[in-house]
């Protein structure tokens, strides 16, 4: 696996382990739509929650949350959608955003809750 593969996984592992401390329920993680995925599929309540996660081992070259285009935001959010329709999910859904930045854990984390909105993205 690539470095920066490694890396990904490691800050998704540890994006995953913050969320379930901070009282989320994991529903999924790399749901894939053909050349399309969501990183972590969590539940906040009753709330589902699609969150994208982006890890940087440094930030000389810009944030994480830099990375995170109109097109990759328009690709989440058409992802969702399909996710929703297949699962007959019904409810009240956002999108997150989970920034670190870090070689290894501890990483610097920043949550940001309903970083964008579907209805901005179609």
């Amino acid at each position: 696996m690539a470095q920066h593969n490694e890396l990904g996984k490691l800050g998704e592992d540890y994006a995953c382990s913050y969320l379930q401390l901070n009282g989320y329920v994991i529903v999924e993680r790399d749901w894939k739509l053909a050349h399309k995925d969501l990183d972590v599929i969590a539940l906040d309540g009753k709330q589902l929650v699609f969150i994208e996660v982006k890890t940087r081992a440094t930030s000389d070259f810009g944030s994480p949350l830099e990375a995170i285009t109109a097109q990759k935001m328009k690709n989440i959010v058409s992802c969702a959608d399909v996710y929703c329709r297949q699962k007959s999910f019904r409810g009240n859904a956002r999108f997150d955003v989970i920034s670190l930045v870090g070689y290894k854990p501890p990483f610097q984390l920043e949550h940001i809750k309903d970083a964008f909105n579907a209805a901005n993205c179609l």
